[in-house]
Order: C-alpha cells, then structure tokens, then sequence
C-alpha cells in the first residue's frame, strides 16, 4: 500500500503540478483514439488515490467512472472534489461482480505491491473485464530508477517492457500497445537519483513537491512532446514510466 503521507501531498499537486499534468497528456494521447471508437458504460479505476484522475476522464471522455482505493485517506480527499461511487476495497479481492466492466484503468498502483504478487490484482482485472475489455495501466519502469521518493511512496517494484507484456499475456490480454513513457527526462533523473541522491545522502522523502513556476514549465514541456509524440502513435523505447493498452481476450 502507498505510504499514507502521500495523499496530502498529491491532493495539493495533481491538479497543476508539472509531472501530473504532462502524464495526464500522455494518458489522454494514447486513450482517445479508442475512445473515439468505442462507447464505455462503466470504468472502474483501481487505485484511484483521491479521485482526481477519474474527474479527468469523466469529463473528457464522459465515462461513468467507479474509483476504489484501499487508502481511506485518498477517499477522503475524494469526497472534498465531488467524487462519486468511490469504493474502499483491496485491488486483490474486488467487491465486483464478474464481467462487471468494459474497461479498468489502473496508474501506478501495482508497483506497491512486493515482486511476485503483481498476478494477484491482475487476475482481479481480467476477472472484472467483460471479453473485449480495455485495460490502461501504468506502472513505474527500471529498477535502476529507484529512487528516495519510490522509498518514502513504498514503491516495491518496476517493470521492463517484457515483463509487463508477459504479465498481461499470463492472464489472457491481447496487447494493443505498449510504451515507456517519461523519456525524456531520463538523463535527468538518472543523474539526480544515481548521483545527486546517493552523494548527499538525507532520508526518504516525497519527491511531489511545488517548484517555481518557470522549473514547472520547463519540466512540462518534455512530457507535452511526449505526449504529441505518443498519440501519434510513436512507441518510445526507454522511460521513467510504462504504459500498457491491453484488451481482454
């Protein structure tokens, strides 16, 4: 489970906070051409903190969206923005019926769990899915990417690209697209995390933190050429971040 202290912290960023709006962008770029395409009835997210990201696609795409957290602090924090039918519930036993979703979207949430559990929510998703189902889930990238945030978020694992692949193959997904995400900024994040943090030592701590507004920007802007990039259908070959389009067999 992510560290409960995290939740203040990014019910005060995800609505302006450079990393939260440039992977809003990327998610929206590679999900509207099937929402384009298809007609969603009912959405769940799992894992969906304080509910911000569901208001998102909610009003994008006007899904009806079903947001569960096993944190009573994001739900909190969900009710304060309006959002409806949030559920507490553990991502490993979903209080859903089978069959009971046309499409699960899931950011960053599985990467919580120890390696070697991830099957477990996995199994959930595809058993929740109607056949044909959507599943959009994201998941933090590379182990040597590690850094004093995922500490204090209590991140317990990344992924590689084939990894992430033969997870959604073992419980019947058929891959409709699949990305690193964050690329750009790669350099700069192997170097704070490699060398800055190690150098100065200092303990876990939240790296979702307000910085000045020209720094905000200019971190933006490496995600929003991402995001033109992506959603014109350019599959990117390194990143902080995955991305997996799946549907279910």
């Amino acid at each position: 489970m992510m560290n409960s202290a995290e939740f203040a912290n990014i019910a005060k960023a995800e609505n302006a906070f450079w990393w939260y709006r440039g992977m809003r962008q990327i998610m929206f770029g590679l999900l509207d051409p099937t929402a384009r395409k298809r007609k969603f009835h009912r959405v769940a997210e799992i894992g969906a903190g304080t509910g911000h990201f569901a208001l998102a696609l909610q009003e994008r795409y006007n899904w009806p969206m079903y947001p569960l957290d096993l944190g009573w602090e994001g739900l909190e924090f969900g009710k304060t923005l309006g959002v409806q039918r949030m559920v507490q519930a553990d991502m490993c036993q979903l209080p859903y019926q089978n069959q009971a979703f046309d499409a699960v979207v899931s950011m960053d949430v599985v990467v919580h769990l120890p390696r070697g559990k991830e099957d477990e929510p996995m199994a959930e998703f595809a058993r929740v899915l109607e056949p044909g189902g959507l599943l959009a889930l994201r998941v933090s990238a590379l182990d040597i990417l590690r850094s004093q945030h995922s500490e204090f978020a209590h991140e317990r694992q990344r992924f590689t690209k084939s990894r992430l692949l033969a997870l959604a193959e073992r419980h019947g997904f058929r891959t409709l697209r699949c990305t690193y995400a964050n690329s750009l900024l790669l350099p700069v994040a192997l170097f704070k995390f490699r060398v800055v943090e190690p150098l100065l030592g200092g303990q876990a701590s939240s790296g979702v933190e307000p910085v000045a507004p020209w720094l905000d920007s200019l971190l933006y802007a490496p995600l929003a050429a991402e995001a033109a990039l992506l959603a014109g259908g350019v599959n990117l070959p390194l990143g902080q971040s995955l991305i997996l389009l799946a549907e279910k067999s």
